[in-house]
């Protein structure tokens, strides 16, 4: 394809991630609000986000399989529609089950889109080229989450509310099928298909059950319980056979194991996940620290976000125009390796009177960590790959990512409601022994909600604001071992240089034309 084609058809791909990452950031800002009006806790806030991004994990490896097997056009359309659906749930979600239920549908036709789109570019676009490519992915990501934030707060502190907030991608959502229909126009090689349902069913559950004990673990049930063994061996078993089925008996494995046998694969999953387990786990608690620790309005929070995007636009497109001029990525990866732990280290230093403009700069360090080793950990992948195994392994390394960010959601909203929980019963019997505080005035903190600040006595809510900020920045404590231990992966990738061409889109021989090849060289040879 020529460069014209090329954004031709990212035009809809672009539309439709922008949809994806428009309604994510979003709906980041307006969690305080909702968990507040629906009666929630601390763990139905992590819900919330970890809902989504789980039903994204487990299915993006199931649709990069299927964009192997079926119609590329068709299998991202269906991801938009099932986005929409999702969005449309949580809108009118009357509590905080229904609107759970509504984000596991927006993060399955998340997962499609996101996995889809890393796929058809690897269709269309030549590694070395794939680079500038991703740039303007990352431009578009960056736009989403600005605009995202903004937009947003904007929607919840107008008359529409919170549930507004989830129907602001549907205008976009309805221009992206449109482009894609218009645009997107890919060869496609009928074969015989072959789903390995089971294979998928016990990577599900066995993921599932893992993030299900990562988040309750401690609250609903003690670590050491009899419900905490039967999850992480209910975990263990369901994934044992997972990695059997795939490995022994499934025709078309959801996850080709012998994918692995390649090094660098191998390793930018590992750096994929701890990325994700850093990334998501740590940054998506920022929204809930502007606002509750430092008092922030929604849109005041939003405003906040464009600090770290900044860092995250500029580093992948910056790093995507050098690796397509030079074609060399392994420097840009080392870079955005050693940036992140940086960043999580500054942040891990904020409490709720911390200048906002050191806030900002640290946030943007991250940016410039993230920005760097997302896309091109996927590109050093798909380097490696031949065609046919292009879906399945660009979604493994989105999965592994999503795996560790549920995983790290999950584990760092428990250690964040913990946190909180220890800091305020500390400080609650000095506030009632000095006075400055009654029995009576402390029902905001009771009942296991996550309390309005701005309702609470003066002494009581500084105290909270101070528990989310020391809690705040102890997460991002908590995730730098992960962001180091990404580091020490990206190191171990040994470079290849780029492919300049894009495999046959072909998969399999085209049996007339090599019938008719043969029929000629037979001939040649009798005469």
């Amino acid at each position: 394809m020529t460069h014209r084609q090329i954004m031709e058809v990212l035009s809809g791909l672009l539309m439709a991630l922008f949809v994806a990452m428009l309604s994510s950031t979003s709906v980041a800002n307006a969690l305080p609000r909702i968990v507040t009006d629906l009666g929630g806790t601390q763990s139905g806030y992590t819900w919330i986000v970890v809902s989504s991004m789980l039903a994204m994990t487990a299915s993006t490896p199931i649709w990069g399989k299927l964009a192997d097997l079926y119609n590329k056009k068709m299998l991202v359309q269906v991801a938009l529609g099932l986005f929409i659906v999702g969005s449309a749930i949580c809108g009118l979600a009357p509590s905080m089950p229904v609107i759970i239920t509504g984000r596991v549908i927006a993060g399955l036709g998340m997962g499609g889109i996101v996995a889809l789109i890393q796929v058809i570019i690897a269709m269309i676009a030549s590694p070395r080229e794939r680079g500038r490519y991703s740039g303007y992915i990352g431009a578009v990501f960056a736009l989403a989450t600005v605009i995202g934030p903004l937009v947003g707060g904007v929607i919840v502190d107008s008359s529409f509310g919170w549930p507004g907030v989830f129907y602001v991608g549907v205008p976009f959502a309805v221009i992206a099928f449109i482009l894609l229909q218009k645009t997107l126009h890919l060869p496609h090689v009928r074969r015989e298909v072959s789903i390995d349902y089971l294979g998928a069913f016990l990577l599900v559950a066995g993921v599932s059950a893992l993030l299900i004990w990562v988040t309750l673990g401690g609250a609903s049930f003690a670590w050491t319980s009899l419900a905490s063994y039967a999850l992480v061996g209910g975990s263990v078993v369901l994934l044992a056979l997972a990695i059997l089925v795939e490995g022994r008996f499934a025709k078309e494995p959801i996850i080709p194991l012998r994918l692995f046998r390649d090094r660098t694969m191998v390793l930018a999953t590992i750096a994929s996940f701890f990325v994700g387990a850093g990334m998501f786990g740590a940054t998506v608690y920022l929204q809930q620290y502007f606002q509750t620790a430092r008092g922030m309005t929604p849109t005041h929070a939003g405003l906040m976000s464009i600090c770290m995007v900044l860092g995250l636009s500029s580093a992948g497109m910056v790093t995507g125009r050098l690796i397509s001029s030079t074609g060399r990525w392994k420097r840009y990866l080392l870079f955005g390796g050693i940036m992140l732990p940086i960043g999580l280290y500054l942040l891990s230093t904020i409490d709720e009177h911390t200048n906002l403009a050191l806030v900002g700069a640290f946030m943007a360090v991250v940016g410039l960590g993230v920005g760097a080793t997302n896309q091109n950990l996927v590109l050093a992948v798909q380097n490696n790959l031949e065609n046919r195994d292009m879906g399945a392994g660009s979604s493994v390394v989105a999965f592994f990512r999503s795996m560790g960010g549920s995983i790290g959601i999950a584990a760092l909203g428990a250690v964040l409601s913990h946190r909180v929980e220890d800091v305020i019963t500390d400080g609650i019997p000095e506030l009632v022994a000095s006075g400055r505080v009654t029995p009576e005035e402390l029902q905001n903190l009771q009942g296991g909600g996550l309390a309005d600040p701005a309702s609470m006595p003066v002494a009581v809510q500084a105290l909270y604001e101070h528990a989310f900020a020391v809690a705040t920045a102890d997460l991002f404590l908590v995730a730098i071992p992960c962001a180091l231990l990404a580091l020490v992966a990206i190191v171990g990738i040994r470079e290849v240089p780029l492919k300049t061409t894009v495999d046959d889109l072909s998969d399999e021989p085209d049996e007339k034309a090599l019938a008719e090849a043969e029929t000629e060289v037979e001939g040649a040879v009798r005469r």
